[in-house]
């Protein structure tokens, strides 16, 4: 992960229920030990960084939540205000191009408009001037929707650039697609679990994202169990049958519950080894935990693995 240390923009994407916001938590934690000032943006997510970072709910005003932690839950429609303000810089010229249910209805029925203006909104508070100059945040991190939502918002800012005549909106997006490409400054970083439909999701999107020409800096693979038995006794164990009708024997119970750890195991072995060939770049692991992943303390013990 040492390599996303510089990075201006982090995307983090994968299926839903991988641990997209576990990872984004324990970089965001890794980052701000190495002085970096984070944002962590969501896309009007089911809140649940404030628990693992200890800090009140987050909301879609940008908030502190931890050292050198900001963070924020974007809403589509507000992130549509912002975003409009953030271009016209007048808050009267916002309210008389922007505020009437005339306009409001056309915004919403317009494909893909929340979607960029949640993205453009992240992608601005990377160029966001600080009091004293220079930047507000060295990253910004996208805790990004899930796999199929995240990559038709990904993919929305070239559709504006290939389709939008000259303006701002073309505009914003044209400077926002080149830092996208740009690996010295954005990064993708994929998550998954060690388990077959993750798996074969994650090297689906891998493909899609490498057309799109956007650069993977990080496979993650989270929940990662750490092997009991060899490859025989995994096959043993997943051979074993207790007798049809026959009493139970003492010890069955803990065969079965081998038996279940040995086909998880096979899955992650199998998983593991696809990723490892069918992807360009190697994956890292984070562990499973046996405790509950939405506290500080396995946010602080996941970032120093993740570091």
């Amino acid at each position: 992960m040492n390599a996303l240390d510089n990075r201006r923009f982090i995307i983090v994407t994968g299926k839903g229920g991988v641990g997209k916001t576990t990872v984004c938590a324990a970089l965001a934690v890794h980052l701000a030990h190495k002085n970096k000032r984070v944002l962590v943006a969501m896309c009007n997510a089911k809140e649940r960084l404030s628990a693992m970072l200890g800090s009140d709910l987050i909301g879609a005003d940008v908030s502190s939540v931890a050292q050198n932690v900001w963070a924020v839950n974007m809403d589509p429609e507000r992130a549509v205000e912002d975003y409009g303000l953030m271009t016209l810089k007048s808050r009267t010229v916002f309210k008389l191009l922007f505020d009437n249910k005339y306009v409001r209805t056309f915004f919403s029925a317009v494909p893909g408009l929340h979607e960029w203006a949640m993205l453009g909104k992240a992608w601005w508070h990377t160029t966001e001037a600080g009091d004293l100059g220079g930047l507000k945040y060295d990253t910004v991190i996208l805790d990004a929707p899930a796999t199929g939502h995240g990559l038709d918002m990904l993919r929305v800012p070239k559709v504006i650039v290939d389709v939008v005549p000259p303006g701002l909106l073309r505009r914003d997006a044209e400077r926002a697609w080149t830092m996208f490409q740009n690996p010295k400054e954005c990064a993708v970083v994929l998550v998954t679990l060690p388990e077959e439909m993750p798996t074969t999701e994650t090297i689906e999107l891998a493909a899609a994202l490498g057309e799109l020409n956007l650069p993977i800096a990080q496979i993650v693979v989270n929940g990662v169990l750490p092997p009991l038995f060899s490859r025989t006794e995994r096959e043993a164990l997943e051979a074993f049958a207790a007798a049809p009708g026959a009493e139970p024997l003492p010890g069955d119970a803990a065969i079965l519950a081998g038996k279940h750890r040995a086909t998880r195991e096979r899955v992650q072995a199998e998983s593991l080894h696809r990723l490892s060939k069918e992807l360009p770049i190697a994956p890292s692991f984070l562990p499973l935990l046996f405790e509950d992943a939405a506290n500080p303390a396995a946010i602080r013990e996941l970032a120093k693995r993740v570091g």
